[in-house]
């Protein structure tokens, strides 16, 4: 039997299923949500097949009857379930009577009745994260930085090299690949790649599948960065328009393949003119690798590439992180030329900046003076308090703190 990690939403999910009537889970295929979800289940139904979904298709009010918890797995099929599910809880409302778990938003969302508000919560899963693929060692928790202003941290990690992070890079997060030969985790996604635009052995939305890859092809060349969606047609060979673009983009975002990062947009007393472009990111940065046919050897020979590269999977596990933290990501960018890679902002008002870099002296002492002058633009001219905490994160490297207050951080050692 296959080791099971345990998943970091699990004590969202534990504290949401004491609280609310069902809990959905939704995520991209095969980040491992049946797995984990099974865990807190009495009984399953999985529209996987032909003859679960025709049924759930003829009679949806049957699907919901077993042992509770009761499982739904790839409700969306037949979009009903959610108007049933609701009907139940309010005839006989019990915490945590339902679990549902989704690859994809149902295709024709006029079927839902009600927005789910007082029965039904959505919880996001991503692919797993170093700190719980039991890659990273943990040294640095983003919640005691949000705590505590005053860690003292030295650590060399001289066993995790640029090698290490580059083919973590290209074989992603996805459960079934932990634990997997470094050639054969590789197979795996490339196997994988096909089937994330298939369902019920048809493409999502009765699209062209040649399109989606093309245009995946195009994100992964942009990836990390503000490219418009006129840059994206350019690269695509200029075979869409604009309209068509929107809804192919539409489909790989409810597909849960791509994930953009929004702007922060704090208020600034002065003639900075701060874009609202959103950012190029892939839910897992593997995605982008196959998208372009590369592997680990072409990162480390491209730096270009492998900086944005390793910026999209930083993204990746800030935002598991962080969503523990109950807060979320941006990025910041002015016309004055000053960026920050990764602003974390919690609902609690706390906020913090993070640079992310490959690593070396260089690159640190940039993405460290990036971090002072947004400190100080933010200290002169908003009335927003000062960051709680400013972070380098690196690919690999010493971990560190410097004179001036920043945590030098390698990814392999960071948690929640």
């Amino acid at each position: 039997m296959d080791t099971y990690y345990e998943r970091l939403i699990e004590k969202q999910l534990n504290k949401k299923m004491k609280s609310i009537g069902c809990v959905n889970i939704e995520g991209i295929k095969y980040c491992g949500k049946t797995t984990t979800i099974s865990k807190y289940s009495n009984s399953i139904t999985k529209l996987d097949n032909p003859n679960n979904i025709n049924l759930a298709k003829m009679e949806p009010s049957s699907v919901i009857i077993g042992d509770k918890p009761r499982m739904i797995d790839e409700w969306q099929v037949e979009p009903d379930i959610w108007n049933q599910i609701k009907n139940a809880l309010d005839f006989d409302y019990q915490f945590g009577g339902y679990l549902l778990a989704g690859s994809f938003k149902p295709e024709d969302m006029n079927k839902i009745y009600h927005n789910g508000a007082g029965r039904i919560t959505t919880i996001k899963m991503r692919t797993m994260s170093l700190y719980e693929s039991k890659e990273s060692r943990g040294l640095v928790s983003l919640s005691e930085l949000f705590e505590n202003h005053d860690f003292k941290y030295f650590d060399i990690n001289s066993d995790f090299k640029y090698e290490d992070i580059a083919h973590l890079i290209c074989r992603g997060g996805w459960p079934e690949v932990i634990g997997k030969s470094k050639e054969e985790s590789l197979n795996i996604i490339n196997s994988y790649y096909d089937n994330l635009f298939i369902y019920n052995d048809k493409v999502y939305r009765n699209k062209n599948i040649d399109t989606y890859k093309l245009l995946l092809k195009s994100l992964a060349k942009n990836i990390s960065t503000e490219a418009s969606n006129i840059k994206i047609i350019e690269d695509c060979g200029k075979t869409m328009s604009i309209n068509t673009l929107k809804e192919y983009i539409t489909a790989l975002k409810d597909l849960y393949i791509i994930s953009d990062i929004l702007a922060w947009t704090p208020y600034i007393k002065s003639k900075t003119s701060i874009t609202k472009s959103d950012t190029r990111h892939f839910i897992d940065t593997s995605i982008a690798c196959r998208a372009l046919g590369i592997g680990p050897n072409d990162l480390l020979k491209d730096l270009n590439t492998f900086s944005l590269f390793f910026e999209d999977f930083a993204i990746r596990d800030l935002s598991i992180y962080v969503g523990t933290l109950k807060g979320e990501i941006r990025h910041y960018k002015d016309n004055a030329g000053l960026e920050c890679d990764a602003v974390i902002h919690l609902e609690n008002g706390k906020w913090a900046a993070v640079e992310i870099k490959l690593g070396g002296r260089e690159l640190v002492e940039e993405g460290a003076k990036s971090l002072n002058l947004l400190k100080n633009k933010i200290k002169e001219k908003s009335s927003i308090n000062e960051p709680e905490f400013m972070m380098v994160l690196t690919a690999c490297g010493p971990l560190y703190r410097r004179s001036d207050g920043i945590y030098v951080v390698p990814i392999n050692c960071l948690k929640p």
